[in-house]
């Protein structure tokens, strides 16, 4: 789980690196006038509200911080996604999910290993629709597997044989 998290920010890092920095915070029609830094800010602010609730075991999605900055600024971007790689590995505990839904707050009971995956999915979700982003503003040749679940990978193997 981590090997696969830390793969895929890995793979997300390099594309960052070969963007052309003007596409970054491009407002794109086909992601409904979103940018490919709003993107990018919405995986980094999930996975370090994750990492930054691990030691209180209260981690809440809805309040992050949403720095423009990470969505403005590649490099930050990268910098933040190699802060995500370098702590995102600890032992698994018990952590509290306090949500807002429809103006009342909940808590549900979930353990770090299970957030880090929830963490993974979502951020393969949001790799597909930057995908279709970077498709659409750029001639970039991304990896076929970008944005993609390994699962999805494996049945497609596996088809192929």
């Amino acid at each position: 789980m981590f090997i696969s998290s830390i793969h895929t920010i890995e793979q997300f890092k390099q594309i960052l690196l070969e963007l052309p920095q003007e596409v970054y915070a491009k407002s794109c029609e086909v992601l409904s006038n979103s940018s490919i830094g709003q993107h990018t800010r919405h995986i980094i602010e999930l996975y370090l509200c994750l990492i930054q609730g691990y030691e209180s075991a209260d981690v809440s999605y809805d309040r992050r911080e949403r720095n423009l900055k990470i969505e403005q600024d590649p490099a930050f971007a990268i910098q933040q996604l190699e802060r995500i790689q370098n702590e995102l590995e600890k032992p698994n505990k018990e952590v509290k999910i306090t949500y807002e839904l429809g103006g009342n707050e909940a808590v549900l009971d979930s353990n770090y290993f299970r957030e880090v995956m929830y963490n993974l999915e979502h951020t393969i979700h949001h790799h597909a629709l930057i995908k279709v982003g970077i498709k659409h503003l750029t001639d970039l040749q991304l990896p076929e597997s970008f944005g993609v679940a390994p699962s999805t990978l494996q049945y497609r193997e596996a088809c192929a044989q």
